[in-house]
């Protein structure tokens, strides 16, 4: 299936953050230590309110040794300590130039950012770490905790460069449950009309077409009913699944033969995808038949699939997050 372009952060902020990657829960801890301020960071003036675009100046070039952090607005909400997952608006700068690089909307609409230097940038969760909600940071950050000697193109930060990170803490998310490896719902009664599908031992499916002509309307049943967690729109999902083309009986996508799961958001897909997966819970295995009008419409995704082709897809529904 070809999903839409989906990032987790504007422009390409993100490193290395692995799709869906399970995060344990915030450890709670009787004190957090903060990255200590700067003569750079508290030089960065942020004028406007939590939540909206701030006007932010910059004393540049920065040239800073380690990353500095200083509080613009202090919040009093719960504080993201390691393993946390916040929610932010940010905007960023070209430390040199002082220049905006990029930033969020700051329309309702939140970033997820894991406050784990494993996964992220080492200057940015220096400057989330210890942050409330409700809080605006600033972080002064060289290119040892960023990008390093390599720069970034997209961005526009060159080799060497440090980055100034203005950041609005939102919200804490809560922690994201390790995705199944299989689905592990109860199995559910053959419904008329569906195609016919078998599963190996390495729990792969196969999928049947009759000789029918295809429904031109949308159908879902389910194979097995999960009791977890229910997909909600705009949710990210981690499945497993398997597409086959009615019209020609051949699998034209399967994430069993690529051998990983699948990770994306439930409206980066096509409309009869996103209706398989939302109002269903976390260990279902669902199969959907797609008509071309819920599918790629009247100009296919060529060379597998035609303008006229109606589309079935088996979906193991494994995680949220």
């Amino acid at each position: 299936m070809r999903t839409a372009s989906f990032l987790v952060l504007v422009a390409g902020l993100v490193v290395s953050l692995a799709a869906c990657s399970a995060t344990p829960a915030p450890v709670a801890t009787p004190a957090c230590t903060p990255t200590a301020s700067g003569s750079a960071s508290e030089a960065v003036t942020v004028a406007g309110d939590f939540g909206t675009k701030p006007k932010v100046t910059i004393k540049f070039p920065t040239a800073v040794p380690a990353t500095q952090r200083t509080v613009a607005i202090k919040g009093s909400g719960p504080v993201a300590v390691t393993g946390s997952t916040v929610n932010v608006d940010f905007s960023l700068f070209d430390g040199t130039t002082g220049v905006e690089l990029t930033s969020t909307g700051y329309s309702g609409t939140t970033t997820a950012l894991p406050v784990d230097d494993t996964k992220f940038l080492p200057g940015i969760v220096k400057t989330l770490q210890c942050s409330e909600v409700g809080s605006r940071v600033v972080g002064v950050i060289p290119a040892a905790d960023s990008y390093g000697a390599a720069g970034n193109d997209q961005l526009g930060v060159k080799p060497g460069e440090d980055i100034v990170f203005v950041v609005d803490v939102v919200s804490i998310a809560p922690p994201v449950v390790a995705p199944l490896t299989a689905p592990d719902g109860a199995d559910q009664p053959t419904t008329s009309g569906f195609p016919t599908v078998a599963t190996g031992a390495d729990g792969t499916p196969t999928v049947t077409i009759p000789d029918s002509a295809p429904p031109t309307d949308l159908k879902i049943a389910q194979l097995k009913k999960g009791t977890h967690a229910v997909v909600k729109d705009g949710d990210n999902v981690v499945v497993n699944y398997v597409g086959v083309n009615w019209n020609t009986k051949k699998v034209f996508d399967s994430s069993f033969a690529r051998g990983a799961t699948a990770t994306f958001k439930t409206s980066g897909v096509i409309p009869g995808f996103t209706a398989a997966l939302v109002g269903q819970a976390v260990g279902s295995r669902v199969i959907v038949i797609i008509p071309p009008d819920k599918g790629y419409g009247a100009a296919g995704s060529p060379p597998d699939i035609g303008g006229t082709d109606t589309l079935v897809f088996v979906i193991d529904i494994l995680g949220i997050g």
